[in-house]
């Protein structure tokens, strides 16, 4: 039962920041296309954990994880007039890589198609 409402809260979190992220946060650093994939809340609602994908190269990926972090007091003071919570998590962001990692498995599973139809 206590699963539920912990997916619950990190689907809900995962939507607030999407949207504090993409309209509040003005930041330099922040790349156009930063995403939030998944978040992470810990049972006690202490800590978050929120994956981030950032479209472009690597310097651009870093300084967006930076700016985030650089600016996680601020979007936790927006999280909590976003979100119901009896405490808002402290908020540590982290790069995802899986999209890019499956485009990539999936490029190599069509060279090895191709290269068999030959």
């Amino acid at each position: 039962m206590a699963t539920n409402r912990i997916n619950r809260i990190d689907e809900e979190v995962k939507r607030a920041l999407s949207e504090i992220i993409r309209n509040d946060v003005k930041d330099d650093r922040l790349s156009g296309m930063t995403t939030v994939t998944k978040v992470e809340i810990t049972p006690d609602l202490k800590f978050g954990k929120v994956y981030v994908s950032v479209y472009g190269t690597e310097k651009e990926k870093r300084a967006s994880i930076d700016a985030l972090t650089h600016g996680a007091s601020f979007i936790r003071m927006k999280l909590a007039g976003a979100v119901d919570l009896r405490r808002v998590p402290e908020l540590a962001f982290v790069l995802d890589d899986s999209i890019e990692y499956s485009i990539k498995i999936s490029k190599l599973i069509d060279d090895v198609n191709s290269k068999e139809t030959k």
